[in-house]
């Protein structure tokens, strides 16, 4: 008997206006550096609510740009969420600071902002709020909170191009935002990044991050004049995009409110299939924001089931569908663990953890899959009922 054909738990759409994009630029005069790449950052700061954009080579190198612009380094401490990806605390690393976790809302999965205030120290320097599965954080007391402990605000954006807080970017809400464009994400660059922002002085800071600390502007020179002459100021790295990546992110964006829209649709299809089924939670949203869904995931009533997490997870992905977990808390890797982190730190986030699993979700996904993904499910978890 022949398997199922597998389904991902995401998948990028491209399609021939995408492909074409790219093949304009690789015929044209600049593969780098050229005209496209700046054009992608001003699209992608339209699309946040903000003045100014940064394409960049990925998500994590905008982290980092980011806490380098921010004045963050040896001594500091950076405040994040555990339940994201490696790079949202990383980042603080690479500047020689030191990441702190606080505990996430056990509804929205989101970093708590009573936490945050809780793990402030004389040394924080700034807050990483990560907008988890695409749900905007609670900005407002966020924002409050490094206000009134002067503290640089820096929005992990990577799930939530589109998003929207009270109405409003859900980008344009942090100092600085960034965004990741990796293939799984809601616009595809390949690999590539994008920070946001309305602050000149960081923007400014960024610019000369990502090209090696380098300025070839005359006006900001501080020493020579002539025509060949440029300047590097600061040290920074190679951490610039291309322009056939900025190209076919300049493509993708047009399509951003339709993927949004697909996401939304199978979002509604999965919740109304799986709401009143035992042994499952769906994802609460908070009527503040909009989310871009960038993930959908379950969380396991395990008190109802007679089986642990890991056991559905193998029995979905033995029948095909690409279950997957988002996240391993941060601190519970080898590398932080090395760094004298241990468990216990975050209760809320280690329940979710022990319960959580993503389920496919993305626009490119047929009918047919979407339905084999929830029929899928209904009878795994069916099958464990207590």
């Amino acid at each position: 008997m022949n398997k199922p054909d597998f389904i991902p738990y995401a998948k990028q759409w491209i399609d021939e206006d995408d492909i074409q994009a790219v093949v304009d630029v690789l015929r044209g005069d600049f593969l780098t550096t050229g005209p496209a790449v700046a054009q992608f950052g001003d699209a992608v700061a339209e699309v946040a609510g903000t003045k100014y954009g940064v394409a960049i080579c990925n998500g994590t190198a905008a982290l980092h740009a980011a806490v380098a612009a921010a004045g963050v380094g040896p001594g500091d401490e950076v405040i994040t969420s555990p339940i994201t990806f490696v790079a949202s605390a990383n980042c603080a690393l690479y500047v020689g600071a030191t990441p702190v976790f606080a505990d996430i809302d056990p509804r929205t999965y989101n970093i708590d902002p009573d936490d945050v205030e809780r793990k402030i120290t004389s040394r924080t320097k700034a807050i990483i709020p990560v907008h988890f599965t695409g749900q905007p954080c609670d900005m407002d007391q966020l924002r409050a909170i490094a206000q009134r402990h002067k503290l640089v605000l820096i929005a992990d954006g990577a799930h939530a191009i589109g998003a929207s807080y009270q109405g409003k970017p859900a980008g344009s809400f942090a100092d600085m935002t960034t965004y990741s464009f990796h293939p799984v994400k809601q616009v595809a660059t390949g690999e590539g990044g994008a920070i946001v922002t309305d602050n000149p002085d960081y923007y400014e800071k960024m610019l000369l991050f990502r090209s090696h600390g380098i300025t070839r502007d005359p006006a900001k020179f501080r020493f020579g004049h002539q025509p060949w002459y440029y300047e590097q100021q600061t040290l920074g790295l190679n951490y610039r995009m291309t322009d056939f990546q900025a190209a076919l992110g300049l493509s993708q964006l047009k399509k951003l409110p339709m993927f949004l829209q697909r996401r939304r649709e199978y979002v509604h299809r999965y919740n109304e299939a799986f709401q009143n089924m035992p042994g499952i939670i769906t994802p609460w949203q908070s009527p503040d924001g909009e989310s871009a869904w960038h993930l959908y995931i379950l969380r396991l009533r395990l008190e109802q089931l007679n089986v642990g997490r890991d056991q559905i997870f193998q029995e979905l992905w033995d029948r095909g569908i690409g279950v997957n977990i988002h996240y391993i808390p941060v601190y519970y890797h080898a590398y932080y663990r090395d760094l004298g982190y241990a468990k216990g730190l975050c209760p809320q986030a280690e329940k979710l953890f022990e319960a959580m699993l993503t389920i496919p979700l993305y626009p490119a996904m047929k009918e047919a899959a979407l339905e084999r993904v929830i029929d899928t499910v209904l009878a795994v978890v069916k099958s464990h009922l207590r």
